[in-house]
């Protein structure tokens, strides 16, 4: 084994992280104290990016006003949603998809403007800027369970209407909602199993070797 690996205990903590995170939709109100907010936002800010462009951007709600305007958006596109959806239309609108009023912190994750700019690893894969923020919002969720705070992220609203509603510069576009604060518990298993929504696949049917095999 290679001298730079962690402690037993130390690669126990990472992994259970990574299985016990889940997409929380329950909140129980209260607060996160500023330290403890600092760290999160440091602990997405360290995520890896493409170039280095470091194209995530946080914008944190503070305004209840603007909090509900958000809900309502949210519900918009989540009755649009719902009849998409044909036969499973009272199934959905059964579940619970968001928690943006219960949440003690709420936060929008947009793309950063100029992004055409920055052609490092991107010149023919442009989208790798939502990947990179993608893994912004992992790190987040990751720590978030490590310091007991439940996190869900959010993205049924329609981007160009969220872009107005915070006025965002051309160019930078939304990219999650996150919900994020203190949970009475965590789900024993991803929420949309426990509700019969979807059940997730073992790992074999998705890994293949030297090129794409069909099932």
């Amino acid at each position: 084994m290679t001298d730079n690996r962690f402690s037993e205990a130390d690669r126990r903590a990472v992994y259970r992280a990574i299985h016990e995170r889940r997409d929380m939709r329950h909140f129980s109100g209260g607060s996160i104290e500023p330290d403890i907010l600092s760290q999160l936002l440091n602990a997405a800010h360290a995520a890896p990016s493409v170039g280095l462009m470091q194209p995530w951007r946080f914008i944190r709600i503070t305004d209840r006003s603007l909090r509900d305007q958000l809900y309502q958006q949210v519900q918009t596109e989540r009755r649009a949603t719902a009849a998409a959806l044909g036969e499973r239309e009272s199934e959905f609108m059964a579940l619970k998809v968001e928690g943006i009023l219960d949440c003690a912190e709420l936060l929008v994750v947009t793309l950063k403007d100029e992004r055409e700019q920055h052609i490092f690893g991107r010149r023919t894969m442009p989208h790798m800027d939502i990947a990179s923020t993608a893994c912004a919002i992992q790190n987040l969720w990751l720590a978030a369970r490590a310091e007991g705070l439940g996190m869900g992220w959010v993205s049924l609203f329609e981007p160009a209407a969220l872009s107005n509603l915070l006025q965002l510069p051309e160019g930078a576009a939304p990219l999650a909602i996150l919900c994020l604060g203190p949970v009475t518990q965590f789900y024993e298993r991803p929420m949309l199993e426990q509700e019969d929504w979807a059940q997730r696949a073992p790992l074999e049917q998705f890994v293949m070797e030297n090129q794409w095999q069909k099932p």
